[in-house]
């Protein structure tokens, strides 16, 4: 373990996740950044660093997947440091750019111990076990 505070953004519209995201991961000691669309969060990444990005697919001005797309071009290290959220997971087209994709997603609703799961888990994954 070391004394890193690891970063992360959460790229959510929707206030109600947007306060489990922060009390949960602050609440493991993260140092939180919260951008309400892909294009706000778009520039958060063109300035700071992240250590990992929860993104729902469906947010507006710049959706999910256009955000990955741009990250994968211009951040192909930040684009392993994504994790999804949505809540159609029954659309075929969502499902395919999951599954394109490889990674790791969160199905809404979700409870805080999803949410420390699938953290805990990536970390785990990228070898920074937090």
């Amino acid at each position: 373990m070391t004394d890193k505070k690891y970063r992360v953004l959460v790229v959510e519209d929707e206030p109600s996740i947007c306060q489990v995201c922060l009390r949960t991961l602050e609440g493991m000691g993260l140092d939180v950044t919260i951008a309400i669309n892909g294009q706000i969060g778009q520039s958060l990444i063109q300035r700071d660093t992240f250590d990992l990005c929860l993104v729902d697919i469906r947010t507006p001005v710049m959706n999910g997947k256009n955000l990955y797309a741009y990250v994968l071009n211009h951040y192909p290290n930040i684009a392993k440091r994504i994790i999804f959220t949505t809540g159609d997971l029954l659309d075929e087209t969502t499902r395919g750019f999951l599954d394109a994709t490889g990674q790791p997603f969160l199905p809404k609703p979700f409870t805080p111990n999803d949410l420390k799961t699938i953290i805990t888990e990536t970390f785990q994954k990228l070898g920074e076990q937090n």
